[in-house]
C-alpha cells in the first residue's frame, strides 16, 4: 500500500485557494455530512472541543471516502499529543499559539522522525495502515503538512522568523485571540486587528509562504483573499447550525 497523498499540501505548494470549514462537534455523522458539502478541507478542533485522539480517528474514518482534507488542531504544541494525532492518521496539523521561531522549530521536530526530529516510531498504527504502507518512516514527511497558528502581538512581531523555519508549510492567523492580545476581546473584526492580519498576510505572500485564516466576517475574508490568503475557513459547524435554527424559528414567530 502506498503512502496517501496529501492533496491539501500539494494545493498550497501550487498556490491554489483552499476553502475550508471549522468543525467542533466530536461526532462522526456530522463530519461525514460536512465532508460531502464540497469544501476543500475541514478543521477538526481538539483545542476548544471535547475531542481527543479516539474521537479524531472516528472523524478521520468518516471523511476518508470524500475528496476533502482533514486538518487537525491539537490542544497545544505538545510532542506527545502531536505524536498521537499523527499515529491516528492525521497528515495535516494546525499547531496553536506559536510565539517565535524556537517554538516553530519544536513543532517541526514533533512531526519529524529522527535523526532530524523527535517523533516516536511505531510500525503498526492507523497512519501506517497497520504496517501496510511501505517505507512509511522514511517517507511520512513527504505528505505531512505543518501549519502554525499566529495569535498574539508577540507572535506577529516574529512572523517572518516563524515563517522562515524549514518544515513550516503555512501560517494561520487567529483573529479571536489576536483581538484579545490587542486589547479588544470579543472583537475579532476590530479595524486594528484586521489591519495587522492583512499586513501579516501580505508579508507571507512576499515570502511565498501560504497564509490562512478563519473568520465569520465574510467581508474580512474577502479582504484576506485579496491580500493573498490561500487557505480560508469561512464558517464553523456550530455557528451554521445555530444561525440556521434561529432563522427558521424567526419565520414562525
Amino acid at each position: 500500500m502506498d503512502l496517501p497523498t496529501n492533496i491539501f499540501k500539494a494545493a498550497l505548494k501550487e498556490g491554489r485557494a483552499q476553502i475550508g470549514l471549522w468543525s467542533t462537534f466530536a461526532d462522526a455523522s456530522v463530519a461525514e455530512l460536512l465532508a460531502g458539502c464540497g469544501y476543500d478541507w475541514i478543521m477538526f478542533d481538539t483545542e476548544h472541543s471535547p475531542s481527543g485522539p479516539p474521537e479524531v480517528i472516528a472523524l478521520l474514518r468518516a471523511v476518508a471516502p470524500y475528496p476533502v482534507t482533514a486538518v487537525v488542531r491539537p490542544g497545544w504544541n505538545n510532542p506527545v499529543e502531536i505524536k498521537k494525532l499523527l499515529d491516528a492518521g492525521a497528515q495535516t496539523l494546525l499547531i496553536p499559539y506559536i510565539q517565535n521561531a524556537d517554538e516553530a522549530r519544536a513543532a517541526v521536530s514533533a512531526v519529524t522522525y529522527p535523526p532530524k526530529g523527535i517523533r516516536g516510531v511505531s510500525g503498526s498504527t492507523r497512519a501506517t495502515r497497520y504496517g501496510a504502507v511501505a517505507d512509511y518512516a522514511k517517507r511520512a514527511n513527504e505528505e505531512i503538512c505543518l501549519l502554525l497558528q499566529v495569535e498574539t502581538r508577540e507572535a506577529l512581531g516574529h512572523l517572518e522568523d516563524i515563517a522562515s523555519v524549514e518544515g513550516v508549510d503555512g501560517v494561520f492567523f487567529g483573529p479571536a485571540d489576536l483581538a484579545a492580545s490587542f486589547g479588544y476581546p470579543g472583537q475579532p473584526s476590530h479595524p486594528q486587528v484586521k489591519a495587522a492580519i492583512l499586513d501579516g498576510i501580505r508579508t507571507l505572500k512576499k515570502r511565498s509562504v501560504p497564509a490562512g485564516i478563519l473568520s465569520l466576517d465574510q467581508d474580512f475574508l474577502k479582504d484576506a483573499r485579496e491580500a493573498g490568503a490561500t487557505f480560508i475557513a469561512v464558517d464553523l459547524d456550530s455557528g451554521l447550525l445555530r444561525r440556521s435554527a434561529m432563522a427558521r424559528r424567526a419565520e414562525w414567530m
